[in-house]
């Protein structure tokens, strides 16, 4: 027998095994249901599947148009239980919360300043979407939306340098308390958290 009777050629060789892998792929592709994906392919993510693994996104509502000014009264946060008075010395004394008085009144445009030297215990905690509301004057109440919330050294803030409003023509909120109290024995608050918040809504 000669050599070429003996072994088929490499032609041969080669469409004999591209023959070997289209039966192999058939026989895959037919065993398969048609939702089966194979492992590690990567896909368009829908629904669930794409907010998986990702913070919510808190979606703020529009601002309320600016009201006219009344004296505040009354501080209440309801996720942390917190409801104060206000005073008008601009630091507020323990149990209460102080307007810096010089500026414009929460609810008129502008950025209305409030800070608390204690009582607000956790106010630096809270996440954009949370309600802050003042109670005015003229009985009616103004609500905020928090925006967010940023802790600064203590020593190095200066809550009067705050009155400019973040955005124009808005009615806007910073209060201002202890973000990093050190306890009893750690002579007294060492950061400042500023919580940013803007007119929402008005009501009785």
């Amino acid at each position: 027998m000669s050599e070429t009777e003996r072994f088929p050629s490499g032609t041969g060789r080669l469409l004999a095994g591209v023959a070997w892998v289209v039966l192999l792929l058939g026989l895959w592709l037919w065993g398969r249901g048609p939702g089966d994906v194979p492992a590690g392919a990567a896909g368009t993510a829908v629904g669930d599947m794409a907010a998986a693994g990702r913070p919510p996104r808190v979606v703020l509502p529009p601002a309320h148009p600016p009201r006219a000014a009344a004296e505040p009264r009354r501080l209440d946060i309801p996720a942390l239980g917190i409801r104060l008075p206000v005073t008008q010395d601009g630091h507020g004394r323990p149990g209460a919360v102080g307007w810096h008085a010089d500026g414009v009144a929460p609810g008129e445009p502008g950025a209305a300043l409030m800070t608390a030297s204690s009582g607000l215990r956790g106010a630096g905690t809270l996440e954009p979407g949370r309600k802050i509301r003042v109670a005015r004057a003229n009985a009616a109440t103004a609500e905020f939306t928090v925006e967010d919330v940023q802790v600064r050294p203590g020593e190095r803030f200066d809550a009067r340098q705050a009155h400019e409003p973040r955005r124009a023509g808005r009615a806007e909120l910073l209060l201002v308390v202890c973000g990093e109290d050190p306890g009893p024995t750690g002579g007294g608050c060492t950061a400042d958290a500023v919580v940013s918040a803007y007119l929402t809504a008005t009501g009785p």
